[in-house]
């Protein structure tokens, strides 16, 4: 391990972990991009400890990264996880002020979420509602039908809990990035079918684990099973040049915000930290604006 890693990141890692409770991945994107600035600084500087840093080789690295075709988003992940890394010393008196604070993230050219339309969204829950129900399909539908009906992440899905599920009030509290817990409201309709799921699944395969949403060998979903999954599904109903999972959470939030919601109320659904994570949708609601204007406007 590097001089700066060796000394300054495994403290910073326990951090995360044990008070600030990230996730896993989360912590290994940290330790990946901190370790990588700290190898390029022992490759181009020599090394050295954390007080002899400055904006300048912070710089210089992020110069690097962009001649070696990073793009802006991923060099702002990175710049992200070192002003963490200098703050978090900056807490425990190891330095007195951040190198960072001279470096200009570079700007992300917007990019509009990718959704299914209203009417496809419609006409592939009811080719699913229509299929032979072997438990691939089974699992494709209930896949579908949870990621459109709450707008869920695939870790917080493929995670569920059968106990997290209130089928009385017909919704299912989630549990989010940073263990922050969310409810969301779901008809119910969507209630029912998750109740019928799991209890063929437990008659089925005589499951005593908790967790909702099971292969057809009865064993935890996990990420890839349900992203190929639903990239076959929407790769039949759709043109789309994505067919991942979090296209279902764009459909979510897009199809409330473009039927009236209140944008807080979607940034909670969401289980967005900042509101501006959420705004991207509001272009999206503007367009229909728009297109019911001139529609309907004599002057339009």
């Amino acid at each position: 391990m590097s001089s700066l890693a060796q000394s300054s990141l495994q403290p910073f890692l326990d951090f995360l972990k044990f008070e600030k409770r990230y996730s896993i991945h989360t912590i290994v994107s940290y330790e990946h991009d901190i370790t990588d600035f700290s190898d390029y600084l022992d490759l181009q500087f020599g090394g050295g400890g954390i007080r002899q840093i400055n904006h300048s080789f912070v710089r210089s690295w992020l110069a690097s990264l962009k001649e070696n075709g990073l793009t802006a988003k991923t060099i702002n992940r990175k710049i992200s996880s070192l002003k963490s890394f200098f703050k978090y010393h900056i807490k425990i008196g190891n330095i007195d002020a951040t190198p960072m604070a001279k470096v200009v993230s570079p700007k992300i050219g917007k990019r509009l979420p990718v959704f299914v339309k209203e009417e496809d969204t419609a006409r592939l829950i009811q080719t699913l509602d229509q299929s032979a129900e072997d438990w691939k399909t089974l699992n494709a539908k209930m896949l579908i039908t949870i990621f459109y009906a709450t707008g869920m992440r695939l870790s917080e899905l493929i995670n569920l809990k059968e106990k997290q599920v209130d089928f009385s009030n017909s919704q299912i509290k989630v549990l989010g990035k940073g263990n922050k817990e969310r409810i969301i409201p779901v008809s119910r309709e969507v209630a029912a079918m998750i109740n019928e799921y799991k209890e063929l699944k437990n008659k089925e395969f005589g499951i005593t684990e908790d967790i909702l949403l099971v292969t057809e060998k009865g064993r935890k979903m996990y990420p890839k099973y349900a992203y190929l999954l639903v990239n076959k599904i929407l790769g039949q109903a759709s043109t789309l040049d994505k067919k991942s999972p979090h296209v279902l959470r764009h459909t979510f939030a897009t199809h409330l915000m473009n039927n009236g919601a209140d944008l807080n109320a979607v940034k909670e659904l969401l289980g967005h930290s900042s509101l501006a994570s959420t705004q991207v949708y509001t272009h999206n609601t503007i367009e229909k604006l728009k297109d019911i204007h001139k529609k309907a406007h004599p002057k339009a």
